[in-house]
C-alpha cells in the first residue's frame, strides 16, 4: 500500500516508509508533539486522510522541527522536509491536505 500526498510531494510513499519515518519522528519530537501527528505515522493508517489547513500548518511545523534535530538522519530529514513543505503549502492555500 502506498500513499499519495497532496500539495507537491515527489511521489507516492509506501506505508512502510511512512511508518519508519514515524519511528524517527517519535524519537526526536517531544511526547506532546508526537501525539499531535502520531495518527499519520504510527502504522494505523486510514485509507484516506483529509487534514484541515490549520492542522496541516502545525504538522508542517513539527516535521520541519524534527528534520532539523541533530539525531535525525539525512534521508529521514529530507522526507520530513518534503512532507512538511507539502503540509504548509496546503495550509497557505487554505486547502485540506490529502493523503490517499
Amino acid at each position: 500500500m502506498g500513499f499519495n500526498v497532496s500539495h507537491g510531494t515527489k511521489g507516492p510513499q509506501s506505508a512502510t516508509t511512512i511508518s519508519n519515518l514515524g519511528q524517527q519522528l517519535a524519537h526526536v519530537l517531544s511526547a506532546r508533539e508526537w501525539r499531535e501527528i502520531a495518527d499519520l505515522f504510527d502504522a494505523r493508517f486510514a485509507d484516506i486522510a483529509s487534514i484541515p489547513p490549520r492542522e496541516a500548518g502545525r504538522i508542517g511545523e513539527l516535521l520541519h522541527k524534527a528534520a532539523r534535530h541533530r539525531l535525525m538522519g539525512a534521508e529521514w530529514a529530507s522526507l520530513a522536509v518534503e512532507l512538511g513543505d507539502a503540509a504548509q503549502r496546503a495550509a497557505r492555500a487554505g486547502q485540506n491536505w490529502e493523503w490517499s
